[in-house]
């Protein structure tokens, strides 16, 4: 039996159904079943995003000054790949250059395009048209293009309002160039408390995976030293985004939305700007020293100086490399802070053998100064023997008003350098204060197991317990050790760790939270320790009757520290020291007023200083009586700019300091530091890095370039050609009429496409 043959139309016809139907089922999947998807990729490959810098809370004092802002800065910066995109959409293939790289290990030559002379070629000769081109570090450029691609390389920096408006006016039609604004940091004082704020620069390391997230990626500036960087997570910030707009050519013609950034979190100190202007224009007399003010009932830092100084400013947006070598190479060294540094404290120290002496029961101990005193194979001298004199039989407080070094050879030998460590650490000498500051030094509180450490060689002996009971030998603290161990005395026996910062403050006003849920700082001050268990008021108060009398009767080495209405108490120092090999001699005054309920401790350091008595006691009495002046309202500090302290001859000796508009106190005894032994200061550690800005090389020199580089000729019919003002926001071009306000949020931008 034959079947019927199907006929060839028929089965076309079948095949033509099935193939249709294919196609329908794949055109249901794709647009219905996986319509959002596609829809998404669509609307994804159509976007570019732009990470927007976080804007970084401000640094106020205690009463709300700012003392660090942030301003609106304007930049040219080059988008590499995009550059290199478009000169090969412009010129053809784009030119490449060879280097030594490593793959799996092994060194070999690898290619990459070369984006200095795409610069050259394609960017800069427009760039002069238009009298904008810079000189730049070319190498630097190069290295960038290869390491750091996700980030923009700056070209220009911190540029003037007549630059950019010449970019605003004129087509610079340029692929990947791009005018940014920035906020930047604004301190507003200049170099005022720059040893406590610190300053920023960009980050170690770009965060490649987040960087990865963006087409094109701003990064943040990190803080680099002391507040700035210490409380860098919470002053930072979140960083926004700008979603931009492509055109079926890949261009970029518009912003479709933003989502801003969040400003950080502000910061309080508790420095008083008003008493850090009054302590810079006194330390200001020498050329190296530090002066320290706190408030001896809580350990707030009220004030702290340090000079030769600098201006953070001069990092902002970068500094020039060679201004950045000068102050590196500066012996004066302007980037330490003295009142973290740590030096001999000389006769300030006898507090410390005192309270020593108090906790052996040596309240009444009496000894006798002929000159000096013999340990082993040395004959220690009292500072009275150098003028022929002796100072005879004394007790506690007698010795404290004249200063005398024989005593307290003896008072310490009596007491143990076991003792004096004991009340040394209680005072919080030789470790860390823990302050909210970066490179802070802990100074030595030195003791035979200390020497067992450092100098397993040497046994201690009675010999360098003499030392260490007059604050010479291996002792070393920091005026700001030496303003805690001074205000635990004038309050009575309480030792609180120093505090610089109050509160940290969101936008919002409310308390800004560590990982923890607590807040970032504790709303009450911290006690390191409480000298009321091992002494009894009478005690202590045995010290401060001695420190009362070094000021305030003849004979005493602090006559100078008189004040009118006021009682002060205060000791003198004068040590001998090492600092790089050379020898110097380190001036001290650390006083307290009033005396009967202390609000202030004051303490002056003067590296080059003769005497303690005529150098640091008059620099931190002016301190101290506008301070007063100012409580009592008689004075008026000005808050202004200041410029870097720095001295011309910042070693030569300080014999005396006299301001001229103080009234004259009385002549006092000048104590001189014993050289037998003298210890190397210890400076404190710098910052990190800013932002360093390499000088040009011979290939990113522009203006010495004797003839015009010659265009590339492009293969292609270029882009139709849009202005700024277009391409930032669509439509015809309206250039602005004035500087725009600076705000707390990244403007738009522009990217030459």
């Amino acid at each position: 039996m034959n079947r019927p043959r199907i006929s060839p139309l028929l089965r076309m016809q079948f095949l033509g159904v099935l193939m249709l139907g294919a196609l329908a089922a794949r055109l249901w999947w794709v647009q219905v079943a996986r319509g959002a998807e596609w829809t998404a990729r669509i609307r994804g490959s159509s976007e570019a995003t732009v990470r927007i810098p976080s804007v970084r809370g401000e640094i106020r004092d205690r009463n709300g000054t700012s003392l660090v802002q942030n301003r609106a800065s304007y930049e040219v910066d080059f988008y590499l790949p995009e550059m290199v995109k478009g000169y090969r959409q412009r010129y053809g293939q784009p030119p490449l250059t060879v280097y030594r790289g490593n793959v799996s290990g092994m060194p070999k030559d690898l290619k990459e395009a070369d984006i200095v002379k795409i610069v050259n070629d394609g960017i800069v000769p427009r760039l002069d048209d238009l009298d904008l081109a810079r000189d730049y570090n070319a190498g630097q450029l190069q290295k960038h293009y290869r390491t750091n691609t996700e980030v923009p390389y700056t070209y220009i920096k911190d540029i003037d309002f007549p630059t950019m408006a010449k970019f605003s006016e004129h087509d610079v039609g340029l692929p990947g160039v791009d005018i940014a604004i920035k906020p930047v940091r604004s301190y507003v004082y200049g170099a005022l408390a720059a040893h406590l704020l610190g300053y920023v620069g960009p980050p170690d390391d770009t965060n490649k995976e987040e960087a990865r997230k963006f087409t094109f990626y701003q990064s943040d500036v990190d803080g680099k030293s002391n507040v700035e960087k210490i409380f860098d997570q919470y002053l930072r910030g979140k960083p926004g985004v700008r979603y931009l707009r492509r055109n079926a050519k890949g261009t970029i013609d518009g912003v479709l939305r933003e989502d801003p950034p969040m400003q950080g979190a502000n910061v309080y100190l508790t420095i008083d700007a008003r008493i850090q202007a009054i302590a810079e224009e006194a330390i200001r007399s020498v050329a190296r020293g530090a002066a320290v003010v706190v408030d001896p009932n809580n350990g707030d830092v009220l004030a702290m100086v340090s000079v030769p100084s600098f201006d953070p400013n001069t990092f902002i947006p970068s500094i020039k490399a060679k201004d950045w070598a000068a102050l590196q190479k500066d012996e004066a060294r302007p980037l330490v802070n003295r009142a973290l540094s740590t030096f001999p404290p000389g006769s300030t120290f006898k507090i410390v053998t005192s309270l020593a002496g108090l906790r052996r029961k040596l309240s009444t101990a009496r000894f006798n100064c002929s000159g000096g005193v013999s340990y082993g194979d040395h004959y220690f001298r009292c500072w009275i023997a150098e003028k022929g004199g002796a100072h005879g039989t004394l007790g506690l407080i007698d010795a404290i008003k004249v200063s005398c070094d024989s005593f307290f050879y003896q008072y310490g030998n009596a007491a143990g350098i076991d003792a004096i460590d004991q009340t040394g650490n209680a005072l919080g000498l030789g470790k860390e204060t823990g302050i909210h500051l970066t490179g802070e030094q802990p100074g030595i509180m030195p003791g035979p197991e200390w020497m067992a450490i450092h100098y397993p060689r040497e046994r201690w002996s009675q010999a360098y317990t003499a030392n260490v009971s007059i604050g010479q030998g291996y002792v070393l603290a920091s005026p700001l050790q030496m303003a805690m161990a001074y205000a635990t005395v004038a309050n009575g026996g309480v030792s609180y760790y120093p505090r610089l910062v109050s509160k940290v403050l969101n936008q919002d006003g409310s308390m800004a939270l560590d990982e923890n849920g607590k807040p970032v700082v504790p709303a009450e001050p911290k006690i390191d320790s409480d000298l009321r268990q091992d002494f009894s008021p009478d005690q202590i108060e045995l010290v401060r009757r001695g420190l009362w009398k070094v000021v305030n009767e003849d004979g005493g080495t602090g006559g100078r520290a008189r004040l009118k209405g006021v009682e002060v108490a205060g000791k003198t120092g004068t040590a001998q020291a090492s600092t790089n090999g050379k020898k110097d001699t380190i001036a001290w005054f650390c006083c307290f007023a009033p005396f009967d309920h202390p609000k202030y401790v004051v303490v002056a350091m003067v590296q080059g200083g003769e005497h303690g008595g005529s150098v640091a006691c008059p620099i931190a009495t002016r301190i101290l009586d506008r301070t007063l002046a100012m409580d009592a309202g008689t004075f008026e500090p000005q808050v202004a700019w200041l410029a870097p302290a720095h001295h011309p001859n910042p070693f030569a000796m300080v014999k005396d300091v006299t301001f001229k508009d103080a009234e004259p106190n009385a002549s006092t005894d000048e104590e001189h530091g014993d050289d037998s032994q003298t210890a190397d200061t210890q400076m404190a550690a710098a910052g990190d890095d800013p932002d360093v800005e390499q000088a040009p090389d011979a290939q990113g020199q522009v203006s010495k370039r004797q003839t015009r580089v010659a265009r590339a000729l492009p293969v292609a019919t270029p882009p139709e050609k849009r202005g700024f003002f277009q391409r930032l926001f669509g439509g015809h071009r309206n250039p602005p009429a004035a500087i725009p306000t600076p705000a707390p949020t990244p403007s738009r931008r522009s990217r030459g496409f």
